[in-house]
């Protein structure tokens, strides 16, 4: 997983509970919804990052 990859994840990550912690606070159902679905977003680049790093590392050991 690139070094970008990773910063967008994360970044998806902590708007989103900003997001859901602001819209919590102000009770605004909206938000605190973008907020969860920010960091569902953020987990699923994660998620992606660790099956391509994975296929990666199948393909480098078939080369051996």
């Amino acid at each position: 997983m690139s070094a970008e990859d990773k910063i967008k994840a994360a970044t998806d990550k902590v708007t989103g509970k900003i997001k859901e912690t602001a819209g919590k606070v102000t009770d605004n159902e909206k938000l605190e919804a973008e907020g969860k679905a920010d960091q569902v977003k953020g987990h699923a680049r994660d998620a992606v990052g660790d099956v391509k790093d994975a296929a990666r590392g199948a393909r480098d050991s078939l080369k051996d």
